[in-house]
Parts: structure tokens; C-alpha cells; sequence
């Protein structure tokens, strides 16, 4: 079983501050993520640097359990991304592979950058808590150039942790509405953010400006 104590002990947050879990940004699909990430938040003469890309894996790239990229993906969106944000620029944090409560023997993280190409982060906390362990990994690669979590997107499916995660960072979020499997199929969290995003959006919540450097 996956459990998620990050994801239990930040909902008291989320109660307190419903908009920590709404996106910047929203596609329909993997597939429509704008290349670069920067188009995504640039409106109203706002400018954003997006210099780094944290990607989740299940239902937002792959098919749940799946280690390999979403054929209709690979070629075009995937490896758009690759070119646009090269080396350790892209990174794939997931509540599976690279978790180390879940993959405690790193397999799934292996075997998802042998498919990809692209550094798995191996985490001890659960998304939307691992926030302090990315920012550390860029810490590590100053050659990514990321000197403020402003300067990462956070992309993934599920508002209640990659959407948290970016803001809860400070970061900017990008959410795959719709994903890979469908609607049917999804977890009854994923069925119920899909309705929770819109209601509160129409009751004035957005997502807070993202306003947290690092050293």
C-alpha cells in the first residue's frame, strides 16, 4: 500500500488556505504543455524565468506503473522538454519511483531514468512535503541556474500534492487536468479535485504568487 503521511499531515494547510492547491496554469493534457514553460505563466506583462521543470510521472506523462513515457508523448512533448530544459534542468518527482518509503530498493527510479533519460529525485518525504529535498538537488547543480524556487514549474495531475508542492515552495504549478488514464479509472481524490478546482475558483480563490527565494 502507498500510503502518504505528507499528503495526510498538509491537509490541515489546505483547510487553512484552500488556494494552496490551486495550479498557475492548466492543460488538458500532457501534450499541450507549452515549450517553453515561460508561456504558461507570461500574461499581463507579468515575465516569468522558468529555468528548471519538475515533472510527476503517474498520469501526467506515463500510464500509472508504467516506467515509460506515454507513446503519443515521447516524440513531440517529451522531447521537446528534454531540448528545452537539457540535463538536470528536468526532473521527475514521483510518489512512487524515487519515493524511498515505497521504492525502497530505487528500482522503479532506475528503471524510469533508463526509459526517460531524465534524474529521478529519491525523496524520504511524500509530495507536497519533499519541497526542501528539490530545492536542495538544485542547490546541488548550480549549472541549472536555478537560484530561487521562481525559478522551477512544478507539472502533474493531482492538485493535493504537485500543486501544493509548487506552492507550498513557491514555485509556479501546471496542471494536467484531464492526464493519461481516464476519468473513470482515476482514484476518487483525482474525481474530486476535478470538481474542487473550479468551485473554488468561482468563489474568488487563486493561487498565491509565487514569492519565496533561497540562497
Amino acid at each position: 500500500m502507498n500510503l502518504n503521511l505528507s499528503a495526510s499531515l498538509n491537509i490541515f494547510k489546505l483547510l487553512a488556505k484552500p488556494s494552496l492547491c490551486l495550479p498557475h496554469a492548466t492543460v488538458a493534457t500532457f501534450d499541450d504543455l507549452p515549450v517553453p514553460l515561460n508561456e504558461a505563466f507570461s500574461r499581463n506583462d507579468r515575465q516569468v524565468d522558468i529555468r528548471a521543470v519538475v515533472l510527476d510521472k503517474d498520469d501526467c506523462f506515463a500510464v500509472p506503473d508504467h516506467s515509460e513515457v506515454h507513446e503519443p508523448y515521447k516524440k513531440r512533448r517529451f522531447e521537446a522538454l528534454r531540448a528545452a530544459y537539457p540535463g538536470r534542468r528536468l526532473l521527475i518527482v514521483s510518489n512512487t519511483a524515487g519515493a524511498t518509503s515505497y521504492d525502497v530498493d530505487s528500482r522503479l527510479a532506475s528503471d524510469v531514468k533508463k526509459s526517460t533519460g531524465v534524474d529521478v529525485l529519491s525523496h524520504a518525504v511524500k509530495k507536497p512535503g519533499c519541497g526542501d529535498e528539490i530545492l536542495s538537488y538544485f542547490r546541488r547543480h548550480p549549472e541549472t541556474g536555478v537560484t530561487s524556487p521562481q525559478h522551477i514549474a512544478i507539472v502533474g495531475d493531482r492538485l493535493a500534492t504537485d500543486m501544493m508542492l509548487a506552492n507550498m515552495m513557491g514555485s509556479w504549478g501546471v496542471w494536467v487536468k484531464d492526464g493519461v488514464v481516464p476519468l473513470q479509472q482515476k482514484s476518487i481524490f483525482s474525481r474530486i479535485e476535478r470538481r474542487m478546482a473550479p468551485y473554488l475558483l468561482s468563489r474568488g480563490y487563486s493561487a498565491p504568487e509565487p514569492s519565496s527565494p533561497f540562497e
